[in-house]
């Protein structure tokens, strides 16, 4: 089945855009720091919830230089919240790279080569900020053109040929001359109109020529294999604060899972549940009173599901030990990713 005409979705994007905050206003040229900064934090993030830290982020880092200048504890610490942490340090060594070559490169290839870009942000930041003729394939997109061609092979294996039929829009002379709007067109379709579930396919520009409305069949699609369980591992936490309310923090080591990202102090993350002795054995200092607070702290990894329960403890004045250091606890879930936010939940 060929594609539909893509003057048909661009004139529907001009009538119906979202207004975000890192898009451009009135058709004027994209900042290709604004568009490579919203598509790394909208990896795997809601655009709701990068709306307000991509303006605080361009606040603290308003240019590519800005951020590649900063250290990396401050852009993890700026990053809190947001998951997926290997973005923050991939975001930042790119930044650097960026410096270093004087900007950004203006093909989907050259971006390939910089650390931490792959081929959807590729393409996404070569279509906005330099209109080359490419058509970044996110979820969203995805599920437009599986829709469209009732593809129905199932993720995450029929993404190649969805992304490689989503770029044959690039035939269509109208999406050649608009690239960036035409991509955002796709994104937008996809997250008002072609939802994941109950499609408004009466207000879809190209609801004549999809093959998945036809058949009736659009809310099924795009398939899905199976996904595997997640295994559940433990964790025990230490609160330990002072009487001129400190905590006691530590930062995890640079590479992987939360690289780079502080923390409360405590165990390793382990498939069996932690007795309270050998927990406590683990405890940043031994002379506190450690009680363990009630209820337990849940977070979902990738690949994994996390419990942990907390153990709280005061004294007089804070001493960190070395690779240890001690915050105001009223400041310090700012600078915490989400789990360790659920883990001080359990304290109140």
């Amino acid at each position: 089945m060929p594609l539909p005409p893509a003057a048909e979705l661009l004139a529907w994007y001009d009538r119906h855009r979202r207004t975000l905050p890192f898009r451009t206003a009135g058709g004027g040229q994209p900042d290709p720091y604004r568009v490579w900064l919203s598509e790394v934090m909208l990896q795997q993030t809601t655009v709701a919830a990068v709306g307000p830290r991509f303006e605080r982020f361009l606040a603290r880092f308003p240019d590519v230089a800005a951020l590649a200048a900063a250290p990396e504890p401050e852009v993890m610490e700026e990053w809190a919240g947001l998951g997926y942490y290997a973005r923050a340090r991939n975001l930042h060594a790119c930044a650097r790279a960026v410096a270093a070559l004087g900007g950004f490169p203006p093909t989907a290839e050259a971006l390939r080569a910089l650390p931490g870009i792959g081929a959807y942000t590729a393409a996404a930041v070569a279509a906005i900020a330099f209109g080359e003729p490419v058509v970044p394939a996110d979820g969203n997109v995805e599920r437009v053109v599986a829709r469209l061609l009732a593809e129905e092979a199932p993720l995450p294996g029929a993404k190649p040929r969805l992304a490689a039929a989503a770029q044959g829009f690039m035939a269509d002379a109208a999406a050649r001359a608009r690239p960036g709007d035409f991509a955002q067109g796709l994104f937008d379709l996809g997250a008002t109109i072609c939802t994941p579930r109950a499609p408004a396919c009466a207000l879809c520009p190209w609801r004549g020529e999809c093959l998945a409305q036809r058949r009736g069949i659009q809310a099924e699609l795009p398939r899905k294999s199976p996904k595997r369980a997640r295994p559940l591992r433990h964790g025990a936490h230490f609160l330990l604060t002072d009487a001129a309310g400190q905590v006691l923090l530590r930062r995890r080591p640079p590479c992987g899972l939360l690289g780079g990202m502080l923390e409360v102090p405590g165990t390793l993350w382990r498939d069996a549940p932690w007795g309270e002795a050998e927990a406590l054995a683990h405890a940043p200092l031994e002379g506190p009173a450690w009680r363990r607070l009630p209820g337990v702290a849940r977070h979902g990894f990738t690949h994994f599901e996390l419990e942990m329960v907390l153990y709280a403890a005061t004294v007089p004045r804070l001493d960190p030990p070395e690779g240890m250091e001690a915050r105001p606890l009223a400041g310090a879930a700012a600078a915490l990713p989400t789990v360790m936010r659920r883990l001080l939940a359990l304290a109140g």
